[in-house]
Order: structure tokens, then C-alpha cells, then sequence
């Protein structure tokens, strides 16, 4: 379906789904969240999509909410605006698929809260990540709050969200928020290639694979085990499993078909 701000294109099973908004650093409007808990909603389902990456056109991946839409809200609209950003950032967090940031510019406030929200992050070397809310008043409102210090500890996550600071690719990777970090040229590249190595397993152990690891997070330890082992025992009533074992005793390629 066409989208007003976000470019999707398909090859070899990975969707890149690109914001398209550069005169605005792709600022995350109510149309843009609209648009991107559509296409993610799609891509739930959609058998012929093994991953996706998420990216921004122009100088910025995404450089903030939208503050004209922010700022003309009151305590209930504020409210609202959180949760439905949340809930969409959310919906991506738990895609069945893998979901990879690249971030060719800036990330910041609400854009550093959708690579936060993306399994994993592929950074170009110019890249700047930040939580800057406070400066206006706020504090991030799509799930910086949460996602932020259980990927880099809680001091440090404080750090950044208490003073609004900016980090570069460097600092980001050194801190875990970023799994790599490439040039301009390569970004692209490298985060394909990740997808690509995700995709070609197989989908249901990758979905469980994500339900284990979110859902396990935050448990104690003994029921997070205790997850892990019914979704590894689950696998054992699909197809993939099957042909993937088999495959590998027969020494060739498994051929996966998601069932």
C-alpha cells in the first residue's frame, strides 16, 4: 500500500522500511507512527518477509518527535500521545522477525527510542544517539525510560536522559547500545548482511528465539528458564525443526518453510 512518509522495499525476503520526512529530520508526526504500526502490522504476518530494517532519508535516522503536535497537547493528550507511541514501539520490540536500526544520522528522543526498539542496531560512524526530553520540559515518552538502562546499565542510561547529552557511534558501541558501527557507504550493506544471516534461519525458532529473550527479561531466573524450556520443547511439533535436524545429520542446506 503507498505510505505519505515511509519508502518499503522488498528484496531477497529483508522489507527496509525507510522515513521519508528529511525536510523535518524525519520528526515522528502522528502520521509517521500511524504509518509505521501499519506496515509492522503487515509484516507480522506476511510469510515472504524474514526481516526488516528500519532507516532514515536524508542527514537523520530520526531526529525527535514532532514538538508543534507535543507541545499543543494537555496532560490527557500527553498521556495518550505515550501510549500509543509506546504501543507501537512495542509491536515492532515483538515483531517475529528481526527488526535492524540503521542509523545513518541523528537519533534522538523519539528516534533513539524506535533503534532502542529494534532488536538490533547498526550505527554509521556520524551517527549521534540522545534522550535530550528534559531540555523541553519532558522526559522520553516511547519507552526511552525502559529500554535505555536494560540495554546499558542504569547509571549511565541516567546519565544521558537526566542531562539530554548526545553520544557518538563510538560511545554507543562501547556502551552495548550499538552491535556495529560502519561508514556511510556500508551501512546499508552491513545491516543487510545481519538480516540476511537472521533470515535464512529458521522462522518459527527465530520467533521464539525473540518471545524467549523479551518475555524472559525481566522474570527471575527460574521462570525465565522455565519459558525458555516450554518454547524449546514447542519447536519440537514444527516442521522447521524437523527438516533442520535433518538437514544437518544429511550434511546439506535445510530448507525452511515457517511451518
Amino acid at each position: 500500500m503507498p505510505y505519505e512518509f515511509l519508502t518499503v522495499d522488498v528484496a531477497e525476503r529483508i522489507a527496509t522500511v525507510t522515513i521519508n520526512r528529511p525536510d523535518k529530520l524525519n520528526a515522528l508526526n502522528a502520521r509517521v507512527l500511524e504509518e509505521l504500526d501499519g506496515v509492522f502490522t503487515a509484516f507480522a504476518t506476511d510469510r515472504l518477509i524474514g526481516a526488516v530494517i528500519v532507516t532514515g532519508a536524508g542527514r537523520a535516522f530520526v531526529a525527535g518527535a514532532d514538538i508543534a503536535e507535543i507541545a499543543a497537547n494537555d496532560v490527557a493528550g500527553l498521556e495518550r500521545l505515550s501510549a500509543a507511541g509506546q504501543a507501537i514501539f512495542t509491536k515492532i520490540e515483538r515483531l517475529p522477525k528481526p527488526v535492524i536500526a540503521a542509523v545513518n544520522g541523528f537519533a534522538l528522543g523519539g528516534g533513539c527510542e524506535l533503534a532502542l526498539a529494534c532488536h538490533m542496531r547498526v550505527a554509521s560512524e556520524h551517527a549521534k544517539f540522545g534522550l535530550p526530553e528534559v531540555k523541553l520540559g519532558l522526559i522520553p515518552g516511547y519507552g526511552g525510560t525502559q529500554r535505555l538502562p536494560r540495554l546499558i546499565g542504569k547509571g549511565r542510561a541516567l546519565q544521558m536522559i537526566l542531562t539530554g547529552e548526545q553520544i557518538d557511534a563510538a560511545e554507543a558501541h562501547r556502551l552495548g547500545l550499538v552491535n556495529a558501527i560502519a561508514t556511510a557507504s556500508t551501512l546499508t550493506d552491513v545491516a543487510r548482511s545481519i538480516a540476511l544471516q537472521a533470515a535464512k534461519n529458521g522462522p518459527v525458532a527465530v520467533a521464539r528465539a525473540i518471545d524467549a529473550v523479551n518475555d524472559g527479561y525481566d522474570r527471575l531466573a527460574e521462570d525465565a528458564l522455565a519459558l525458555e524450556s516450554r518454547l524449546f520443547g514447542s519447536l519440537g511439533a514444527t516442521k522447521d525443526m524437523a527438516e533442520g535436524t535433518a538437514a544437518f545429520l544429511a550434511k546439506r542446506p535445510a530448507q525452511f518453510t515457517g511451518e
